[in-house]
């Protein structure tokens, strides 16, 4: 007979944020868990079990620290994830308006192969698709940067497959955000900081604190304000001898960020709850210089730009998310029901730019110009269930846990002003033409099942299973099976097998915009557009990914901890731009499109204009390995240090890729390059924290490994014309190692100070070589994943707690 065994009281605040509980050390990241954080963290992703520790994972989890976020000194999380965990990598730097959103990877695959939530809720996606050649090439990830710092408590990260426990994008992993939710204090956190180059001034204020509603709830409120400057990274201009083109560097950025988390009991078994965030973010990027000769013909532009002018794209973005709901127990049953609505609006535009045609028909010179609009919405709705239950003749408890979900996702695409579509459109951004704009929508439904025991007192074993419909691209249906063996207290094994998917995003599916440069343009189309479908586009299919997880948690001598995992990937029907065509035939098929080239376009080499759309293009395998350790060193009444070493290697080798319609394949040796080895093979942190007293000294080496790229070969005295688009130079960025230091004094019980270096000798990329940068410009290649392009940055922290 099965008996329902009451399970323990949920948490009394909304969300997956647990209590903390004080026991024996544990590994969680790539630092050691500082003293205020110390023991065991209840843990919320990756299982379904209500009170499961972190030592007890079935699988490879990283906790991360609001307090460890804050000692790396930088202004927003993404950057401190990648100082802080070896599975997690930035871009170098980023291309036109993808430059202007924040992205991340887990394990050497694309930002859209993993999954995003905040406190535990499925997270909605940016807006703005990142168009440009790269391995980020398609994606329109989460924005973490644009949660608010102050609010974050902490941050756990899956290094798993999870698609079964948590839908589409969880193929190399999940990040879940937990929010703040004490209902007392206040903080406030000054980050001031500026890089060897004495450019890119960062500024950062933080603030947060709680306060109680009434006596059965709380309210939490946190805010951020960020400022970036630009940062200049470009070489001399070929056409000018000096460094007035300053297309490379870091975008100007100006944030401003709010969080409100509440929570109130409405009887002792009945929680209501709610969550909201805001962002606004203005950002502005650099592209190529133009000469004053090319206003030859247009005096009055000519009069407004005497010196030639740098176009700068902009983007003024709007982020917003709600989530309301409650949960409780019924039965013996814990049961949630929420429902969440997120949107993302951006608004991008040019300023110093120009349109010729405007000029010559109109005499008008406009110089700032609308020229796209994006919006991404997505409202899900879940009810989640759980129970421990005891059966008889079965001696462990078995958790069953299972639940629905209802999404609805929809995009938008904004038409451009007049200026910007008028002609062959806006200088260096053309406007979105009236045939590439539209509205479109999908739903969503599924439901899963989840099942939790122990074969054995030591032996667990997880299972779960996922259905999902999409209105647009059918159904899918993936699994996973979880075990862990604990041998000894010191010695346990853990292995995961499962399916996932990344289904196509609707940007991917309509997305459209064409680049233009001084003398090449390239168009990326939409899948299901005429100019794509007269070259043999087809609709897209999800990705699906086959995820095998092995791993072994080991204490060799007292207080080491050691965690080692071997993973490999395969994912199939990768979605990247394909069908590249070049010459006469991009140009026909832009022009179905409604696009227009700028005068002078006939008379470019072919390799200079390009058009391809989104396609299931290839697959790949993807093999890695993943060590952590820490271990305490107690130097009596010295201090205390904490080590630590945390080492990601990772290759990903294409194994298959479609052909096009001329039985060619889709991918050229530059593609198959931002696939496989744009990733660095390996990634290893290592250092300490000394501590003693009121001072504490972190110091910290990072090495990443090497990334391979296929780059152009640009001709003509100022390298202003792609040579070819199938012969390319195969480039190492060799390793590169930086050394991060960090000084704190605790004044008192209320102020803290931190004088701070990452990458205190200043380290850069590897340079490309002169015949590989068009206009000469570029000394740094952007599209990898490695060492960032700005160098060293210096801060200095205040802290104040009440």
């Amino acid at each position: 007979m099965m008996q329902a065994r009451a399970a323990p009281t949920p948490d009394t605040t909304p969300g997956p944020a647990h209590a903390r509980t004080v026991n024996a050390p544990v590994r969680t990241s790539g630092r050691p868990v500082q003293a205020a954080d110390a023991g065991e963290t209840i843990i919320v992703t990756g299982t379904r079990e209500i009170g499961k520790k972190a030592r007890d994972s079935v699988a490879p989890i990283d906790i991360v620290s609001a307090k460890q976020i804050s000692e790396t000194g930088q202004p927003n999380l993404r950057q401190a994830l990648g100082l802080l965990l070896p599975s997690l990598t930035l871009p170098t730097g980023g291309f036109d308006t993808g430059a202007l959103t924040s992205a991340f990877s887990l394990r050497g695959l694309s930002p859209n192969e993993t999954l995003v939530l905040v406190d535990g809720k499925r997270r909605h996606t940016t807006a703005n698709l990142y168009a440009d050649g790269g391995p980020q090439q398609g994606t329109t990830p989460v924005d973490i940067d644009m949660i608010p710092l102050a609010a974050i408590d902490h941050v756990e990260v899956l290094r798993d497959g999870a698609s079964a426990q948590y839908g589409s994008d969880a193929v190399a992993g999940v990040v879940n955000v937990i929010l703040k939710k004490q209902n007392h204090g206040f903080n406030a956190q000054s980050i001031s900081g500026i890089t060897a180059a004495k450019d890119g001034f960062q500024q950062g204020v933080y603030l947060d604190g709680g306060a109680k509603l009434g006596a059965r709830g709380f309210m939490h409120v946190s805010g951020d304000f960020v400022h970036q400057d630009h940062t200049y990274r470009s070489a001399p201009d070929l056409r000018t001898g000096t460094k007035i083109n300053k297309l490379q560097g870091q975008p100007e950025q100006t944030r401003e960020s709010v969080a409100i988390k509440a929570g109130y009991n409405l009887t002792d078994d009945i929680q209501a709850y709610a969550l909201a965030t805001y962002a606004h973010r203005h950002a502005e990027a650099y592209q190529n210089y133009r000469l004053p000769g090319s206003l030859t013909n247009y005096p009055a532009y000519a009069a407004i730009y005497p010196r030639g002018y740098s176009p700068l794209e902009t983007i003024d973005e709007n982020d917003w998310e709600v989530t309301a709901g409650v949960k409780g127990i019924l039965l013996g049953w814990n049961w949630d029901l929420s429902s969440v609505y997120g949107r993302d609006y951006d608004a991008i535009g040019l300023k110093d730019s120009a349109n010729f045609a405007v000029a010559r028909d109109t005499g008008r010179t406009p110089t700032t110009i609308q020229a796209q609009g994006f919006n991404d919405a997505q409202w899900s709705n879940t009810f989640d269930l759980s129970r421990a239950f005891h059966v008889s003749g079965w001696p462990h408890s078995i958790n069953v846990a299972g639940g629905a979900t209802y999404r609805y996702e929809s995009y938008s695409v904004g038409t451009g002003s007049p200026d910007s579509t008028y002609g062959s459109g806006s200088d260096a951004l053309a406007g979105t033409n009236p045939g590439n704009a539209g509205n479109y929508n999908r739903d969503v439904v599924g439901g899963y099942i989840d099942v939790a025991t122990h074969l054995l007192k030591n032996w667990q074993l997880d299972l779960a299973g996922r259905y999902e419909h999409y209105t647009d691209v059918g159904d899918t249906e993936t699994g996973k099976v979880s075990t862990r063996y604990d041998a000894f207290k010191w010695l346990a094994f853990r292995a995961t097998l499962s399916n996932g998917f990344h289904a196509p995003t609707l940007a991917q599916e309509h997305y459209s915009s064409l680049t233009i440069s001084p003398t090449a343009a390239r168009g990326l189309i939409a899948a299901n557009s005429p100019g794509a479908l007269a070259n043999g586009a087809a609709q897209l299919k999800p990705e699906r990914s086959t995820n095998a997880t092995g791993g072994i948690i080991i204490e060799p001598v007292k207080n080491l901890h050691v965690t080692v995992d071997v993973y490999q990937i395969n994912l199939r029907d990768q979605i990247l731009p394909g069908g590249n065509i070049i010459g006469n035939p991009a140009r026909s098929a832009l022009a179905l499109n409604g696009f227009t080239l700028p005068d002078g376009s006939d008379n470019w080499a072919d390799a200079s204009l390009s058009a391809n759309w989104f396609a299931n293009v290839a697959s790949t395998r993807t093999q890695g390995l993943d060590l952590t350790a820490t271990y305490p060193t107690r130097l009596g009444n010295v201090g205390t240090i904490n080590w630590d070493v945390a080492i990601n290697l990772n290759r990903t080798r294409l194994s298959h890729q479609a052909d096009g319609t001329t039985g060619r394949p889709l991918l050229s040796a530059q593609s198959i390059a931002y696939l496989t080895t744009a990733y660095p093979r390996s990634k290893i942190i290592f250092g300490g924290r000394f501590t003693n007293g009121a001072w504490t000294v972190g110091v910290h080496e990072i090495r990443y490994g090497q990334t391979t790229s296929e780059l152009t070969y640009y001709t003509g005295a100022a390298n202003t014309g792609a040579l070819s688009n199938s012969v390319f130079l195969p480039f190492r960025n060799t390793p590169k190692f930086i050394t991060n230091l960090d000084i704190t004094y605790r004044a008192n019980r209320n102020w803290s100070f931190t004088l701070g270096a990452d990458n205190i000798f200043d380290a850069r990329p590897s340079r490309v070589p002169d015949k590989n940068r068009y206009l000469g410009v570029p000394q740094y290649y952007m599209s990898t994943s490695q060492l960032d392009m700005n160098g060293g940055y210096y801060y200095l922290r205040a802290n104040l707690t009440l």
